[in-house]
């Protein structure tokens, strides 16, 4: 994606998440490349929205993803009780599928690429924060998240989850 733009001369972190996990009401955890727990996404269903807490590994609520099923174009709100807050949206033109993320207090993200087939990436300012791929990990249903800014792990683990969950049709 992009040869030259926002590349990086040293890798980033990077996260193993699960496909078809993200189910109403289901409990899954992300992982860090070797195999280790590091934050769990706690499921929760309701009539009007679907909500999803990340936890980290001791239980506490690092952010709050919740879906506003009731507005003209759908949206997912992030709510990061240390951090910024930030709501997704799917972008309205274009043949393939993407996102804006707008950030409160803070400069908007663009979400781009496959997103149905988890090879994507994520944008501020035309630099690289993010990308979303299954080329790293050979296990079947598995997909990397790698971050270049650890000071975003929160918020681009959350927007994955969103994306995640606004582009597969969840629940």
């Amino acid at each position: 994606m992009g040869l030259l733009r926002g590349r990086h001369d040293e890798p980033g972190t990077r996260y193993q998440m699960h496909e078809k996990m993200i189910s109403i009401g289901d409990d899954y955890w992300i992982e860090d490349s070797a195999g280790a727990r590091v934050f769990k996404v706690d499921g929760k269903a309701a009539r009007i929205r679907d909500t999803w807490k990340l936890k980290d590994t001791d239980g506490n609520v690092v952010a709050e993803i919740q879906e506003r099923k009731l507005t003209i174009r759908d949206a997912i709100k992030i709510d990061i009780p240390l951090g910024h807050s930030a709501t997704v949206k799917k972008a309205l033109i274009g043949i393939r599928e993407r996102f804006h993320v707008e950030v409160d207090g803070g400069e908007d993200l663009k979400v781009h690429g496959n997103i149905v087939d988890h090879e994507y990436e994520i944008e501020r300012d035309g630099h690289k924060v993010a990308e979303i791929s299954k080329k790293w990990f050979r296990v079947r249903d598995t997909y990397g998240v790698e971050i270049f800014d650890d000071k975003e792990t929160v918020l681009i683990l959350a927007i994955t989850v969103a994306v995640d969950s606004m582009s597969h049709d969840v629940g």
